[in-house]
């Protein structure tokens, strides 16, 4: 039996810094289109009382979803030290596809897993190219997905992407706006024999009868705006209750899949969503198994980076085995989880062992 390992990871946080203030000029309104009555600095202060966002990272106006992609996926190849040519499956998870700066169309033709593969200047046809649409679980889904090649002995190297610009699918009336960012998150995973690193269980769920529509594309809050033009919008109180009450168990099934302990958990990189849910998140899987939240288990990008979707996973993950968020660190033999909650709504939790 083959183990499914990480042997690279690689990211690319955008150039360009927003800071709270600078949503300071805004014109904030509900989703009815009245007038919010708090003056914006209370909007943004109570923003990031919930959010724990200082700032946030948007891609430069020549950069596509793919193209951070590609960048990304330069740096894990480059760590995993891996032969393109080599590559059996490039997996792209995102969900607008590359929207160019101030347009109002995605564009998905063609996938952005096969603009990655053109980028890197692969050759081998037999290197297959597809994306994914899983809301910000999605990269988390296509690692599961290339641990099922590589059992099925259908792959031996896959390349796992998270990418996506939402600073260009935003509605700068909504204060939801301040959420979302751009950025991307690679890996390579590798089919290694006779190894006890690897993905151990993993767990992935669907929920659609009410919440299929807690995400969605709708209109401006601003009903002057053209009404065929939409934005990312979202019922924020039903996700957070749907999350508090669904991702714990779901991290649960994964865990008890394992095998593994609570105790031996090192490490847990959950889905950058928003610093109070996250927090409470971990809280109530603890408490599934009776136990303190351990301190330091939960490291954060979300202060600095906002909320990038399918790159946030990806992009943590790199960012601790880099050695670039202070007071964290993976070392050999510890077990982590990865975890995501999203558009769909879809949830899902890998256990991985290094």
């Amino acid at each position: 039996m083959k183990s499914s390992v990480i042997t690279g990871t690689g990211s690319f946080i955008p150039s360009i810094t927003k800071e709270n203030y600078k949503f300071d000029k805004n014109v904030f309104l509900n989703a009815d289109g009245t007038t919010i009555n708090n003056p914006n600095p209370i909007i943004i202060e109570k923003f990031k009382s919930i959010t724990g966002i200082d700032e946030r990272r948007y891609a430069k106006d020549e950069y596509k979803a793919s193209d951070l992609g590609y960048l990304a996926a330069k740096k894990a190849i480059e760590d995993a030290k891996v032969n393109p040519e080599e590559l059996d499956y490039i997996i792209f998870a995102h969900n607008f596809g590359d929207v160019k700066k101030d347009a109002i169309q995605s564009d998905i033709l063609p996938s952005l897993a096969t603009r990655v593969k053109h980028l890197l200047q692969i050759e081998n046809p037999n290197c297959v190219a597809y994306d994914i649409l899983f809301g910000c679980p999605g990269w988390i889904e296509g690692v599961i997905q290339a641990q099922a090649f590589i059992k099925a002995d259908i792959a031996k190297k896959c390349l796992v992407i998270g990418g996506e610009t939402l600073s260009r699918v935003i509605d700068m009336n909504d204060r939801d706006s301040m959420i979302y960012s751009d950025g991307a998150g690679a890996c390579i995973i590798e089919a290694v024999d006779k190894s006890d690193s690897g993905i151990l269980s993993h767990a992935s769920q669907t929920f659609t009868k009410e919440e299929a529509y807690f995400l969605f594309f709708g209109n401006s809050n601003d009903k002057s705006k053209d009404k065929d033009v939409r934005y990312i919008k979202m019922h924020g109180r039903k996700i957070y209750e749907f999350a508090l009450n669904n991702v714990p168990k779901a991290m649960q099934t994964a865990l008890d899949k394992s095998g593994i302990a609570i105790d031996d958990v090192k490490k847990i990189f959950i889905h950058q969503a928003n610093e109070k849910m996250d927090e409470a998140i971990i809280k109530r899987f603890y408490r599934l198994y009776k136990k303190p939240v351990p301190e330091g288990v939960m490291p954060m990008s979300i202060h600095k980076l906002g909320n990038s979707s399918v790159a946030t996973v990806p992009t943590l993950l790199d960012l601790v085995l880099k050695g670039n968020i202070e007071n964290q660190e993976v070392k050999k033999g510890d077990v982590i989880i990865l975890a995501s909650v999203g558009a769909g709504m879809n949830i899902n939790a890998i256990v991985y062992k290094y």
